[in-house]
């Protein structure tokens, strides 16, 4: 089955209490692509400008599994930056910096090649390119879409109707709240569902996520990680996303069981980026480390019946 996913590349530098690391390839496209890469071939649709570093490019194509045929590396443009400082609890951060760059130009263009997609990620950028991306691919089977606090503000029309064209949204409970005024999760997540989608995965950090479904409700906590080995949060929801959306299109299957598996592997793939700055964390591991991870996963998270 093919996945693919559209999205930004882009170049960070991150401040955290255990260092800093200036200017390393990050943006949704990119983490997402690295993760789900290890379950499943990924195409990635993104766009940057001809200032993009071409060690970056190196190490996405260290990635075997990733098809880099829609990546455009536009003349003229910058590509997109950010900066960010985490504070202690990592938990919290403020925005040092962000240069829109080639993002505020037009989208970029889907390889024909890419059209037959059928396992489809719109990760964060404006709703309305979500939705001009979307209708590209006509033989598309599950469309999972993600969004932030910004386009809730300053878009909430095209989030509208972007989420009555996906079967699936990935959202933090923060912004769960912001866009429907509940402050419970599971309550605003059923309430996302009445906007369209078949299903919502409202993420809570160290805390977990909340799978709401048309067919019922699942939570699954977080992986456990020690605070000293918890190096840069940044991506890790991006690498949720691509773990869990790797497991479905290998699975080939969208019910309820099989997304709630996709949660767990979601979980283990983005506890490996926590590890390090940028995609070094997922760069540095193989298909075995992630099952093994997996398994005392499901030795820590298992619950036992009463006799």
């Amino acid at each position: 089955m093919s996945l693919i996913v559209t999205g930004t590349i882009g170049i960070d530098t991150v401040q955290t209490p255990t260092g800093s690391a200036e200017e390393v390839l990050g943006g949704s496209c990119a983490y997402f692509a690295a993760a789900s890469s290890h379950y499943t071939p990924t195409r990635l649709v993104g766009v940057v400008g001809d200032d993009w570093p071409e060690e970056h490019r190196r190490e996405l194509e260290a990635f075997s599994a990733i098809d880099l045929a829609g990546l455009e590396v536009r003349a003229g443009s910058k590509t997109f930056r950010w900066g960010g400082r985490y504070f202690d609890n990592m938990n919290e951060r403020e925005t040092l910096f962000t240069e829109l760059g080639v993002l505020e130009e037009h989208p970029p263009a889907v390889p024909q090649a890419f059209y037959d997609s059928t396992y489809i990620f719109l990760a964060n950028t404006h709703p309305s390119v979500q939705l001009g991306l979307l209708e590209h691919f006509s033989e598309r089977s599950l469309v999972v879409a993600d969004t932030m606090d910004l386009w809730i503000n300053i878009a909430h029309s095209e989030l509208l109707e972007l989420l009555k064209s996906v079967d699936g949204l990935v959202i933090n409970d923060s912004e769960a709240t912001q866009l429907t005024d509940e402050r419970n999760a599971v309550t605003a997540a059923r309430r996302i569902l009445d906007l369209g989608p078949r299903f919502v995965v409202v993420k809570k950090g160290e805390h977990g996520c909340i799978l709401a479904h048309q067919d019922g409700i699942a939570v699954l906590p977080a992986f456990p990680v020690e605070a000293a080995d918890v190096v840069d949060p940044t991506g890790a929801g991006d690498s949720f996303a691509g773990g869990m959306m790797g497991h479905i299109a290998a699975m080939g299957s969208t019910d309820m069981k099989t997304i709630q598996e996709s949660l767990a592997w979601g979980t283990v793939t983005a506890s490996f980026t926590l590890n390090s700055f940028g995609l070094s964390g997922l760069s540095q591991i193989s298909r075995a480390k992630i099952d093994a991870r997996m398994e005392h996963f499901q030795q820590i998270a298992a619950i036992g019946s009463h006799s």
